[in-house]
């Protein structure tokens, strides 16, 4: 299966956070678009890429609806201490062994994101670091909050892609 792509639906899932709450795709929809964010915490460019996606976060933080997920391949302990190294404040979420979501997904590598609009088509699909991508979520959640958002500051060493 390849990594879905963006125009399609996103399959629904619930899966349980770091806390132990369920969190339902289908239920966050309902209160605006979700950033999914697929990781493993070995993979060198998801430690890259997450402060961005955090900063992506802190700019839509309880503003219309919107949320941001990580979604760990990992067990508890080690998401925990992953968000904890990366300054990741946003909801981290299990996958469950054999990686049901991830595969529904058809991930092949990560990190990979995907940004599902409320009626769950996929808007953006992104595999790796891509920064036109995540400045192209940037983009819509400032126009869904009347904010700018920003990712990228004057001083990061930032490329335009790095493969997961």
């Amino acid at each position: 299966m390849q990594t879905l792509e963006a125009g399609t639906q996103a399959p629904p899932f619930a899966l349980k956070d770091t806390e132990g709450n369920t969190c339902s795709l289908a239920e966050a929809l309902k209160q605006g678009p979700v950033l999914l964010a697929f990781f493993k915490v070995s993979c060198p460019v998801c430690q890259f890429t997450f402060p961005f996606v955090e900063r992506l976060y802190q700019g839509v933080k309880g503003k219309n609806g919107i949320q941001v997920w990580g979604i760990s391949q990992n067990d508890r302990p080690d998401t925990v201490a992953f968000a904890r190294e990366y300054g990741c404040t946003f909801p981290m979420l299990l996958d469950d062994e054999g990686y049901p979501v991830s595969n529904d997904y058809g991930l092949t590598n990560v990190p990979t994101l995907f940004l599902v609009e409320p009626n769950g088509s996929i808007s953006v699909s992104s595999l790796g670091f891509v920064r036109k991508d995540i400045e192209a979520v940037a983009e819509e959640f400032g126009q869904l909050t009347g904010q700018r958002i920003t990712v990228f500051q004057p001083g990061d060493a930032v490329p335009d892609y790095k493969p997961g």
